[in-house]
């Protein structure tokens, strides 16, 4: 069960038992990985939910802390369903294209196919950050471009306790 704020007329906030989460157990791997989670196909919140489980069983990642959930309306392409974004922030000692590959393969778990640019879809995560990694290569740009705009970042970050 998730209890819903209104944030505006278009913005929705929701925190439940997952989100927003944050551990105090300690983890041993090297590196911070902060993880935009978003989905609107589907039961979103139950799937982000199972994506919360899921890391927690994974011995490749440690969950350090979850976002609230903020539904919002899509950008890009617009004939969609409102999106649910939230964050995830893992420790892993996978470096930061072996993560990639990592998400890429957790979202077609969970059910993603791609057909066009900001199409919808069950799951989509993407690297925000990666300790204070700044790179830029075909597949990977870090810091994600244009973080800062985007209220399905910003919000849910700022909503977390660091």
């Amino acid at each position: 069960m998730y209890v819903k704020r209104y944030l505006s007329e278009r913005l929705v906030a929701f925190k439940g038992t997952c989100f927003p989460y944050k551990t105090k157990r300690k983890t041993s791997f090297r590196h911070t990985a902060t993880v935009g989670i978003g989905g609107n196909l589907g039961d979103v919140k139950r799937r982000f939910q199972h994506l919360f489980f899921y890391l927690q069983r994974e011995h490749r990642v440690s969950v350090l802390e979850t976002a609230l959930i903020l539904k919002n309306p899509p950008f890009g392409y617009f004939d969609q369903d409102d999106f649910f974004n939230s964050i995830i922030v893992v420790k892993t000692d996978m470096n930061a294209e072996a993560f990639l590959a990592y998400l890429m393969r957790l979202e077609k778990k969970f059910g993603r196919k791609r057909s066009f640019a900001n199409a919808p879809r069950t799951l989509d995560l993407d690297m925000i950050f990666f300790d204070n990694l700044v790179m830029k290569t075909k597949n990977l740009t870090l810091p994600h471009p244009a973080w800062s705009q985007r209220e399905s970042v910003v919000i849910p970050l700022a909503s977390m306790s660091r």
